[in-house]
This record gives C-alpha cells, sequence and structure tokens, in this order.
C-alpha cells in the first residue's frame, strides 16, 4: 500500500492522553483497541510478549505499555483516569492478561506480540509496532502480513478460496485499497474505507464461500485517509517554492497542508488546533496549581519559578523564567497521568507548548496567536516525521526533545510575526544545537533527565527564534538537517536510544528505580 502523506493531528501534535509515554502509554492504547474490536466477543485470556532486545523489555511497565494496552483490550480511552486501574479492572472483568520478556528476534524495538482467547475460544495472533508520538502499525495477524495503522475502517477477510477476491471487490466497488496476504492455502483479504461496512455487506461477505472469519476494525486515528491524496509539500525546500508562488504565513501553510492532508477546511483545521491549545493552557493551570502521585521521582517544582520570581531571587527574565515554568507544569501533569498533549510525544510534551505559552504570557499574545504559533510549529513537526521519525528508541532524544525544540523556535518565530525563512531557519538551527542528545531517562520514568530536556530545549528555541529573526544564517537548510539528524540517531548504539545506557544505568538511578 502506498504510504499516506504525515497528517499534522495524527503523527505531530496528539494525541490527547494520559501516561509519560506517547510511543509505549498511547501507542498501546491504539493497539489494544484494534484487537478488541477484531475479537468480536469478550476476551478472557491475554499473553503480551516482549522482545528481550527491544526498548519494551525494559520500559513496559514503568512507561505505561502494559497499562495502555490493558485500557486499550478493554475500551478504555488513553485520556479516561481509569487507565491506573486498568490491572484492577481487566481482573474484576474476568480478563486474564500476562507479560512475558522472549528472545524471538523481533525486527523492531517498539515490537508487541500479542495472543488473546475469548469467551468463543477463539484464539487470535497478533504483531504490532510503536512507530512514535502515539503512531502504530500493526503488521501480522495470525500467519498474515498485514498493515493497518488506524487511519480506515478496516476489514480482515479469511478465506481458503482463491476467487474471494474478485467477490469481495464485486460486493465493496467504492473501498479505498483492497491488499492481500497468503499462507499456504488461506488468503487474508485487507479491504480499507474511509466509513464503517454497512452489516448488510459484511454479512454478504461472512457468507461467501470458504470463507471462514471476518474481522472488523474500526479507525482510531482523528484524521483519516484517502487514496490519491497529494499533499503541496512534504519537506522545507518544497514549502520554500510554494510560498514563492503563493504567499501566506508559515501557520496558514500548515492549515493549507492538513485541509489537504484530511480533506477538511482549513478553518476546521484552525478550530482543531485551537482547542488543542485550550487544553494544553488547563494542562500548565493544572500544574502550576500542583500535583500528587505517589510513585515518580520528582514532586511538583514549578511554582518554585514562581515564588523565586516574585521574591526576586533569580535573574530578571521574566521571558526565560516563564518558559521554564509552563515547561515544568505540563511534564509534572504528564507524571502524575493527567491529561496532556503529546507535542510531537509524551516525553517531550513540555517543550512546545510550554516554551509558546511562556513566551505568550510574557508578550501578552492572545489565544489565536498562541494557536498560529502552533500550527506554524506543527508544519516542522511534519517535515521531521515525513523524513526522519519521532521516535527515540530509533534516534535518541534528539528526535523528541530535540524536535519539540526545532518546533518551537518555529513557533516562537511565528508569534513574533518572523516569515517562512526565518520559521525553517530557527528550526533548523535549534535542530542542529541537539544533535547526538541520547535517551537515557532514570528508572524508566520521563522525568529524569527528560524534565531537563525539555527545560533546555524551550531555551533553545527562544534563542534560535531570536537569532533567526535577527538574520543570523543557520548554514545547514532545515532539510539536510532533518537528514543529519536521523542519521546520528541511526548511529547511535542502543543503549543511548533508549533507556539502556547513560543517566539511567548510573548507581544513582539503579537505587531510585529500586526504590518505586
Amino acid at each position: 500500500m502506498v504510504k499516506m502523506p504525515v497528517s499534522i493531528f495524527n503523527d505531530v501534535i496528539g494525541p490527547v492522553m494520559r501516561g509519560p509515554s506517547s510511543s509505549h502509554t498511547a501507542a498501546a492504547v491504539r493497539i489494544g483497541r484494534m484487537i478488541a474490536m477484531a475479537a468480536g466477543s469478550k476476551i478472557r485470556h491475554v499473553a503480551v510478549d516482549y522482545d528481550v532486545n527491544g526498548s519494551l523489555a525494559e520500559t513496559h511497565d514503568g512507561q505505561g505499555s502494559d497499562m495502555g494496552l490493558i485500557s486499550g483490550l478493554l475500551g478504555i480511552e488513553m485520556h479516561d483516569p481509569r487507565m491506573l486501574d486498568a490491572a484492577a479492572i481487566a481482573v474484576d472483568s474476568g480478563m486474564d492478561v500476562s507479560f512475558n520478556i522472549l528472545d524471538y528476534g523481533a525486527v523492531h524495538p517498539n515490537n508487541y506480540r500479542i495472543k488473546i482467547t475469548t469467551d468463543k475460544g477463539i484464539t487470535q495472533n497478533w504483531e504490532a509496532i510503536s512507530t512514535g508520538g502515539g503512531m502504530i502499525r500493526m503488521w501480522k495477524y495470525d500467519c498474515f502480513d498485514i498493515d493497518i495503522v488506524g487511519d480506515y475502517y478496516e476489514l480482515l477477510i479469511i478465506s481458503s478460496d482463491p476467487h474471494a477476491l474478485a467477490s469481495v471487490e464485486a460486493l465493496l466497488p467504492d473501498c479505498e485499497h483492497i491488499t492481500t496476504s497468503l499462507h499456504e492455502d488461506r488468503t487474508c483479504i485487507n479491504v480499507k474505507t474511509t466509513s464503517r461496512v454497512s452489516e448488510e455487506a459484511v454479512s454478504k461477505i461472512a457468507s461467501l464461500g470458504h470463507v471462514d472469519d471476518v474481522l472488523i476494525i474500526d479507525a482510531v486515528l482523528p484524521v483519516l485517509s484517502k487514496a490519491n491524496c497529494n499533499v503541496p509539500f512534504s519537506n522545507a525546500a518544497q514549502l520554500l517554492e510554494y510560498t514563492e508562488k503563493n504567499g501566506r504565513e508559515m501557520w496558514e501553510l500548515a492549515a493549507v497542508y492538513e485541509s489537504i492532508r484530511g480533506n477538511i477546511s482549513e478553518h476546521d483545521v484552525y478550530t482543531r488546533m485551537f482547542d488543542l491549545t485550550l487544553v494544553i493552557d488547563e494542562c500548565a493551570k493544572e500544574g502550576l496549581a500542583g500535583t500528587t502521585y505517589k510513585d515518580r521521582i520528582l514532586g511538583p517544582q514549578a511554582h518554585l519559578i514562581m515564588s523565586s520570581m516574585e521574591e526576586k531571587r533569580i535573574p530578571s527574565c521574566d521571558l526565560l523564567s516563564n518558559v521554564i515554568k509552563n515547561i515544568t507544569a505540563i511534564m509534572e501533569v504528564k507524571s502524575s497521568y493527567g491529561v496532556i498533549i503529546a507535542a510531537p510525544t509524551a516525553g517531550s510534551c513540555g517543550c512546545l507548548p510550554g516554551t509558546l505559552l511562556g513566551v505568550a504570557e510574557s508578550m501578552n499574545f492572545s489565544k489565536d496567536e498562541l494557536t498560529k504559533g502552533m500550527l506554524a510549529a506543527a508544519l516542522i513537526g511534519v517535515f521531521i516525521a515525513e523524513n526522519a521519525t519521532f521516535a527515540a528508541e530509533v534516534a535518541g532524544c534528539q528526535v523528541e526533545c530535540g524536535a519539540g525544540s526545532a518546533m518551537a523556535a518555529a513557533g516562537v518565530v511565528q508569534l513574533m510575526g518572523g516569515t517562512v525563512r526565518q520559521c525553517l531557519d530557527a528550526a533548523s538551527m535549534a535542530f542542529q544545537n541537539v544533535s547526538g542528545l541520547v535517551c537515557d531517562p532514570v528508572a524508566n520514568r520521563t522525568e529524569v533527565p527528560c524534565l531537563g530536556k525539555n527545560v533546555m530545549g524551550g531555551a533553545n528555541a527562544v534563542s534560535c527564534a531570536i537569532m533567526a529573526l535577527s538574520g543570523y544564517d543557520s548554514v545547514i537548510p532545515l532539510d539536510e538537517t532533518i537528514g543529519a539528524i536521523y542519521n546520528i540517531g541511526q548511529l547511535l548504539p542502543g543503549e543511548l536510544r533508549c533507556t539502556f545506557g547513560g543517566l539511567g544505568k548510573t548507581r544513582t538511578a539503579l537505587a531510585i528505580k529500586e526504590s518505586l
């Protein structure tokens, strides 16, 4: 199947979620939810295998993969407070779940291998991967290769009739894509549509000769895909070429892009982002009011910046202090399992929104201007997601906190009324400054050194925005910077790409892990 262009609201800003990690918590919810839909009846037994050489073997508990997966299997949404009690709810509902660390040769560090048994005695085997920022790919069902990411309504039709494909195509002439996978004498036909297939059509398919099963999986992403989607640009060079012909500000170009990608109006794009800024604002307020959660490393600290500013115990730099304050507040809500927005990930959820909130607070920018800043930032995220990754397990923290910093730099430039080229230059400089940033959280919690890296990313973003607005030369174009960062990330040893080395393996870190 042809790869769809990146979507702002699927891949870059969002999801709205609880938990420490979008790659682990939010992605696991989506994986579990899809499996629950495909099961078609109550799930009784679940066996989850994590590969010993992958990231999930080390992080599945501390970063919420177990909690997220159980929540999805139970139908609990990723922003629902019941997530915290998912394991107990599963026991009460009669669902038995086990987690195993095995050496089965997974090809991706974020690989889930899941076997379920329903109350009807039906067994299903799935494999899925988390690809960063809450995005997933279901890539195996039983012995069949599949490709489901959640942007379509899906049918999986299992048949032993070699001619079943023609019958399905006749019954569903308006489907977007149909692919097949063969195993021995059976075929898995994967049908993708932009709306749920009617019960009547499903019944007709199920009644075809030699059809063994029909699995129904609804879309789980906020923006659906559509065949023949041709976005106007997918990198910075193409954006500049488009701008020369069409003009418009950076935020408007983001709205143009997403309206075409998502088949929605530019106004709808703006409205969706405006609604997300309200969530961000509430998140920061909650963090500043103080958060509580017993199983974390850092207690509430955002208020310390506020009191230090009031008592003039820190240097007079209101803008930077407000940036640090808001980043910290958002990160504390994340660490206490409050509602946040992955932007672009949960581990980096403070950098972008906290920076823009801090600048907006210091300079009295409106919610409208904040929304435009977030849209400008999101377009940088599109280029990173399209040409690299947001998964620290693949390329280190430079593609999480580093990406957030690059995005925030462009957002600040937009707030200050800068040009499209200045947005791109600021993002490139900010990204260059985090080259080689490793992922090494203490005790598998995205708190230490993650808070500091988010704060560093915010300060870096403001500095680079000022430099770009002043006419500094970024030297390396953004597209080349993204390519270099991705290449560096892949060259990092696995120990530095997620959780196996660095600060996470110091004596103090190991003692903290033991105490939690």
